[in-house]
């Protein structure tokens, strides 16, 4: 509220709606280990099997800070990925908060990490680094 000027019951709101992003993610977490799929030949299976592709960042707008890093870090990490934040340049400390949180929760660290600054220096180094293997960008 204080950062962007959001009404205090509309930013209540917003972390109830990041809240229920974060729980959703946190059960499919529970079955993201793969399937077994019938086989042409009837002693023959078909594994999936899922894993993390590595690195994941996010670019997130201002006008649902909370929401947009819950929606897209809660399915990263549930896969088993790390997260970079870049956060909109007007709403920082709401992605500093939720890491704090994040760490208080039991997230190691590195897991989750944000990062702020000159917003084209920064996304230069998401988008060209090979660590990085996916981008979420809202904005």
């Amino acid at each position: 509220t204080a950062e962007q000027g959001k009404p205090l019951a509309e930013a209540r709101g917003e972390i109830g709606y990041a809240a229920g992003f974060i729980d959703w993610f946190a059960e499919e977490g529970k079955r993201v280990y793969g399937d077994t799929i019938p086989a042409h030949q009837p002693d023959k299976r078909i594994l999936v099997v899922k894993q993390p592709v590595g690195v994941c960042a996010a670019i997130t707008p201002w006008n649902f800070p909370a929401a947009m890093i819950a929606r897209k870090a809660g399915a990263a990490l549930a896969a088993g990925c790390s997260m970079v934040v870049k956060p909109a340049p007007q709403t920082p400390f709401s992605a500093l908060a939720l890491a704090v949180l994040a760490e208080r929760a039991g997230l190691p660290a590195g897991v989750l990490n944000v990062v702020t600054g000159p917003a084209q220096a920064i996304g230069d180094e998401i988008l060209d680094n090979p660590l990085v293997r996916k981008l979420s960008f809202t904005g």
